[in-house]
């Protein structure tokens, strides 16, 4: 008798049924909402490339990327090589490692604002290390940030998240909105909230807060807030303002990285005081990561003998995110960041062409390898503009279950498009055919929501 296979195996439960024991052990059956989906989730049962086969069997073209981390697709043999060398040699010590250096080398080689760098286990712990370390440095509690933008599940860092008209308050001073129930109203009290690429406003709130300030962060392309980009005047005149009033100025790039060869912050003048990142720097596996300039990374420090910022974490520079992540920048190298860029181009003007063939009030906005659909006419450039009603969010369900059930596509839920780098053209054109499509279907329930 034959020994079945790991996929042959895989195809033992549907998803449905896994969901149900799911259920009994695990809050709503997910660990992540991004997953959960009516009326159960789907289960991967293994994944190469830009290809990924769920328990059911189903294949499907993969334009999610595990929430834009992974730049290479699935199981990049490269990567899975140089894993599998390092496992062999253990996965954790209480011992540091070369990899973590050739890896912080890697990064400051890469990037002109990188003078030291710290690394963590998720982008969510690295926005955290951020603002404590800009706590530590400043000495000041409050810090600043952009109304909707993401920032990970750190309980200052996601106020206003989701705010909305019933309670975002007037935009010459946005409201901190908590997002999960029980957040302290200390917390509210110190988290300044700005409205996205608007210098006059920006400028008049921090001015009220600058005696207080330990940092303002801003994402160079909030994907929640729209995925628009920052304008050049609004970068400059906020980092200007840093400047005359001793705040730090910190980007978080653990999404946005993968735009540019030095991350978002390439195309500004202007270089952060810290960065935070995470996502395509671990090569498919958990990391994050601080980096900036020296004097302000000097908190972390334990040669001091005053450490302003006592930090460590068990899994913290781990081999085997070191070993993935070094070989995936190595991977990203200039050309492929050009390459995955026009690529990315091409499928923003079949899509634009797909939305004028079909006569949709659709728009889209993006940058680098990422770009985000929206349900107007008018591409949306504040996060009160991108906001989605209850019908456009049930009507962006139904194009989103379309591709994912009858086109075999998936994106993520916020109808964005991630690329990774074994996307060819030919992927591209199944997604703007499908998108056709999917425009044509949801055309009728458009035109009555507008």
């Amino acid at each position: 008798m034959e020994t079945k296979t790991a996929i042959e195996l895989a195809y033992k439960r549907t998803s449905e049924e896994v969901y149900q024991q799911a259920c009994n052990v695990i809050p709503g059956g997910v660990s992540r909402n991004t997953v959960y989906r009516k009326p159960h989730p789907y289960y991967a049962a293994y994944a190469s490339g830009f290809k990924v086969t769920d328990i059911d069997g189903i294949q499907r073209i993969d334009f999610a990327n595990n929430m834009a981390a992974l730049i290479h697709g699935h199981a990049h043999p490269a990567i899975v090589s140089a894993v599998i060398e390092q496992l062999q040699k253990g996965t954790a010590y209480t011992l540091a490692t070369e990899a973590e250096v050739e890896f912080a080398q890697l990064l400051c080689d890469r990037v002109p604002g990188f003078e030291k760098i710290r690394f963590v286990n998720s982008g969510t712990e690295a926005v955290m290390a951020m603002i404590k370390a800009s706590r530590a440095f400043t000495g000041r509690p409050k810090i600043a940030k952009t109304e909707g933008a993401y920032h990970g599940t750190y309980d200052f860092a996601e106020v206003s998240q989701t705010s909305n008209p019933t309670n975002w308050g007037d935009i010459n001073k946005p409201n901190s909105v908590p997002l999960a129930y029980g957040t302290p109203q200390g917390v509210l009290n110190d988290v300044i909230i700005f409205p996205f690429n608007d210098i006059e406003r920006t400028l008049a709130i921090l001015n009220q807060n600058a005696d207080q300030l330990a940092c303002v962060i801003i994402d160079p392309v909030p994907h929640r807030v729209g995925l628009v980009e920052a304008t050049h005047s609004f970068i400059a005149a906020v980092y200007k303002w840093t400047r005359e009033n001793g705040v730090l100025f910190v980007f978080d790039e653990v999404v946005t990285f993968r735009t540019n060869y030095s991350g978002a912050q390439e195309k500004y003048s202007i270089r952060p005081d810290i960065t935070a990142m995470g996502k395509i720097i671990g090569g498919g596996f958990p990391v994050g990561a601080i980096a900036g300039r020296t004097e302000v990374m000097k908190v972390l420090d334990p040669r001091e003998s005053k450490i302003l910022f006592p930090h460590s974490g068990t899994f913290s520079a781990n081999p085997i995110t070191m070993t993935a992540g070094r070989v995936a920048m190595e991977l990203f190298d200039k050309e492929a960041v050009l390459r995955i860029n026009a690529l990315t181009q091409k499928a923003i003007h079949q899509v634009e062409n797909a939305i004028k063939i079909a006569d949709v009030p659709v728009s889209i906005t993006g940058a680098g390898s990422m770009f985000r659909i929206h349900l107007k006419a008018t591409p949306p450039t504040t996060y009160r503009e991108a906001y989605q009603t209850k019908e456009e969010v049930a009507i962006v369900e139904e194009l989103l279950n379309y591709l994912f059930f009858t086109e075999k596509i998936q994106l993520l839920n916020t109808c964005a498009c991630i690329f990774s780098t074994v996307l060819t053209q030919r992927e591209v054109d199944l997604l703007s055919e499908g998108l056709l499509k999917g425009f044509r279907l949801i055309k009728p329930k458009l035109n009555n929501s507008q």
